[in-house]
């Protein structure tokens, strides 16, 4: 397998990201809060005359709040079904090649980490834990919602 992967630390987690999916890494300093949003959601923001829903990523895992209101946050831009999101993670660490294709994750997770996990994957710096954006994104009201 050669797909590159972005590696992140989620809640003090090294995560890996398709990088396919990734559409840019950007600094975050502003953001503005949205009424009645999903509790995942932390508010919106603007890059390049682009509109960015916020993701929360410790609330979508249900691992408590980051806080987003002071100072500049890292983020991982993704786009799904049209919509720009910026995933808000604690650091972007490298980009990395996997040396597997996912495997089945043979340990006792939390909820959240579970939901959003597709495997764990190989590479050069040990195994990682490949996340599912798009579970990332929906965050724990779609697995009510199913």
């Amino acid at each position: 397998m050669n797909e590159l992967l972005l590696v992140v630390t989620i809640a003090g987690e090294r995560v890996a990201l398709s990088a396919a999916a990734v559409e840019s890494v950007v600094e975050l300093e502003s953001l503005i809060p949205v009424p009645r949003a999903a509790p995942h959601v932390a508010g919106l923001s603007a890059l390049r005359s682009r509109v960015l829903t916020v993701i929360d990523c410790m609330r979508s895992l249900e691992l408590g709040d980051t806080d987003c209101w002071s100072g500049i946050r890292e983020a991982a831009v993704v786009e799904l079904d049209g919509h720009h999101y910026a995933l808000i993670v604690d650091l972007v660490e490298d980009v990395v090649e996997a040396r597997s294709e996912p495997l089945p994750v043979r340990a006792a997770m939390s909820e959240g980490w579970e939901r959003v996990s597709q495997g764990m994957v190989e590479t050069d710096e040990g195994p990682l834990l490949l996340i599912d954006v798009a579970a990332l994104v929906a965050g724990v009201e779609a697995k009510v919602a199913a």
